[in-house]
């Protein structure tokens, strides 16, 4: 890497997972399978829970959104990725990089910010369900939504702003499929102590924050559920919850197990592969999770997957 710093810089590398050309179709028609599942997938949970009246619930309506936010958060990586293979380039533009980590920072903070409202609308559904229609009024829903996104769109926004005040070396080239924020940071330059400061400082407050408000609340779903008698009871309790907690542990595990592996190796070719989890693979399984776990999720689909079959019957007779 040449020596010195531009702050003008018009583009950098993404360096992404290989550079053996045998690799890149195989990579590309795995990213590529794994990017039209989580899109299909996500695509018929916003489907089913907008057309059938009986998921127009606090819950579905969450789920929804969750879906929605997955899809774009995979749809700001995995294109440009594919299309770096496809024309064997691995150039993309400081613009470029810069929107593309905005919208990865923004789509992950939604992401965790859902996931705890999620938990709060769980624990007022198990632990007050005679009030549960009093206290998640549509309002109310749609206001955690609306400060989700615009805590978010702040929060992308400082970072943003932050990594565009820094330098760079002249040749940038990012060990990584996509630009993320920490890796922006390493390459920096100039002085990024205020950058690490404010990345510390969101980490704890909008990420730990919210894992908190998760935690609490399951621990009072918890201690609610074995405090119902009957085995029945207590199992529709669990069943209600068990989907998100799932897609929770999936988010925060693979999410911690990323940052974890990248401390403890010191390698960047690592800490990309092991983005995967939470980057591709985290949003694809998360509608398998909801529509095996849930009967009312899987009642719409095989409605749906009926209808289409009789009207490819009908078109065919």
């Amino acid at each position: 890497m040449e020596p010195g710093n531009d702050t003008g810089i018009s583009e950098f590398l993404l360096l992404g997972f290989s550079e053996d050309p045998e690799l890149q179709p195989l990579i590309f028609g795995l990213f590529l399978s794994m990017y039209l599942i989580t899109v299909f997938g996500n695509m018929l949970i916003i489907l089913a829970v907008s057309s059938d009246s009986h998921l127009h619930t606090p819950m579905y309506f969450f789920l929804a959104n969750l879906s929605f936010v997955d899809i774009c958060f995979t749809s700001t990586t995995i294109p440009k990725m594919l299309w770096n293979i496809q024309t064997q380039s691995k150039v993309i533009t400081s613009l470029g990089c810069i929107v593309q980590m905005y919208f990865f920072i923004l789509f992950t903070g939604l992401d965790i910010f859902l996931l705890t409202v999620m938990a709060y609308d769980r624990f007022v559904a198990i632990c007050h369900p005679l009030h549960y229609m009093v206290l998640m009024k549509p309002r109310l829903c749609g206001l955690l939504v609306l400060v989700s996104w615009i805590i978010s769109i702040l929060h992308s926004l400082l970072e943003s702003l932050m990594v565009l005040q820094v330098s760079f070396c002249r040749k940038v080239e990012i060990p990584h499929f996509f630009c993320e924020l920490n890796q922006m940071i390493q390459l920096a330059c100039s002085d990024t102590f205020l950058n690490n400061i404010v990345v510390y400082f969101a980490v704890v407050l909008l990420g730990g924050a919210p894992l908190v408000g998760v935690l609490y609340s399951y621990s009072k779903i918890v201690s609610s559920i074995l405090g119902i008698s009957s085995a029945q009871g207590k199992y529709k309790a669990f069943s209600t919850c068990a989907s998100h907690l799932s897609v929770v542990s999936l988010f925060y595990c693979t999410g911690l197990g990323v940052y974890l592996s990248s401390a403890a190796t010191q390698s960047s070719h690592s800490s990309a592969v092991a983005s995967v989890m939470y980057t591709v693979v985290t949003p694809m399984l998360n509608p398998f999770i909801y529509s095996l776990r849930n009967k009312d999720i899987k009642k719409v689909l095989m409605r749906f997957s009926g209808m289409t079959a009789l009207k490819g019957s009908t078109v065919l007779g």
